[in-house]
C-alpha cells in the first residue's frame, strides 16, 4: 500500500533523515520506533506533505505523493494524526468530528451513521458532544484526534506519538484502541517513543535513529535484534542488529 525509497529530508543545512526505506501493506499495523529525534515525526510529515523530501520517493497505491499537498494526500486516503493533535479548542467535539469528514462525498446521512458509530466507540466523546474540545482531557482530546481521523474513511491511519504526555491508564488505553482498530482491519502506521509497548501491537517494526534506519522485522526479530534500553540511552545496536540492520556508513548531523 505503501512504499518509501531512500527518502532524504533536511531542516537547512541539518539532515533529518538519510536514505529512508520502508513498506506497509493492506491491513498492516506497522511501527516506526526510536529515541526524540530520531526523524520519525519528519518521516509522517514527508509522506502526508507537510515536509518536502530532498531525495528518494515515495507512493500509496503507486501514485507518487512527494510532490502533493497535504490535502491531496489526504483525498488519497491518508490521515495523519499529529502529535500535538490538531484539535480546534473553541468548536464543539461534535463540530471537531464534522470537519474530519470534510472530504467525504457519501451523503450526511451517512456521515450522521458515523457518527453515531464513534459515539459508540468513544462513549466519553458522546457524552461530551457539544462541549468545547478545548475543555477535554489530553486523554480525551487524543481520542478526539483519532475519532476525527477515522471519520474521514482513511486507507492508511498514520499516528504520530499517540501516547505522549498521557498517564499510565491513559496510555494503556490509547494502546487498546490502536490494538482494537488493527484487529478492525484499519492499516495504521504508528510512530511512537514508547517502545516496549508498541512492539506489543505491531506487525512489523523499523528502529529509526539519528535519521538512519538501523533495524527492521517482526517485533520479536528486533528485540532479539537489538539492545533497546541501550539505543535510547545513547548506545547502538547488539553486535547482531549491526550486522543485520539498514544503517549507513557515515557520521551525520543532528536530525532536527
Amino acid at each position: 500500500m505503501l512504499t518509501v525509497t531512500g527518502v532524504e529530508a533536511r531542516y537547512g543545512a541539518i539532515v533529518a533523515l538519510r536514505e529512508v526505506s520502508l513498506t506497509v501493506d493492506e491491513g498492516e499495523l506497522v511501527a516506526l520506533v526510536g529515541s526524540n529525534g530520531a526523524g520519525k515525526s519528519t518521516t509522517l510529515a514527508v509522506i502526508a506533505g507537510l515536509h518536502r523530501a530532498t531525495r528518494g520517493s515515495a507512493a500509496f497505491e503507486g501514485t507518487s505523493l512527494l510532490a502533493r499537498a497535504p490535502e491531496d494526500v489526504a483525498r488519497l486516503g491518508i490521515s495523519l494524526v499529529p502529535e500535538n493533535r490538531g484539535i480546534f479548542p473553541t468548536l464543539t467535539v461534535a463540530e471537531n468530528l464534522r470537519l474530519g469528514s470534510y472530504l467525504r462525498r457519501d451523503g450526511a446521512a451517512a456521515v450522521r451513521r458515523d457518527l453515531d458509530g464513534l459515539f459508540e466507540r468513544f462513549p466519553v466523546l458522546g457524552q461530551r458532544r457539544n462541549q468545547p474540545a478545548g475543555t477535554l482531557s489530553g486523554g480525551e482530546q487524543q481520542q478526539l484526534a483519532i475519532a476525527r481521523a477515522l471519520i474521514g474513511k482513511p486507507r492508511l491511519l498514520m499516528l504520530d506519538e499517540p501516547s505522549l504526555g498521557l498517564a499510565p491508564t491513559l496510555v494503556d488505553r490509547v494502546f487498546e484502541l490502536v490494538a482494537e482498530l488493527h484487529r478492525a482491519g484499519v492499516t495504521i502506521l504508528l510512530v511512537e517513543q514508547n517502545v516496549r509497548r508498541t512492539l506489543e501491537v505491531a506487525d512489523r517494526a523499523y528502529l529509526l535513529r539519528t535519521g538512519r534506519m538501523e533495524a527492521s522485522g517482526k517485533p520479536s526479530d528486533l528485540r532479539s535484534l537489538v539492545d533497546i534500553e541501550s539505543v535510547y540511552l545513547g548506545g547502538g545496536p547488539t553486535a547482531s542488529a549491526a550486522s543485520s540492520a539498514t544503517a549507513a556508513s557515515a557520521p551525520g548531523e543532528v536530525p532536527g
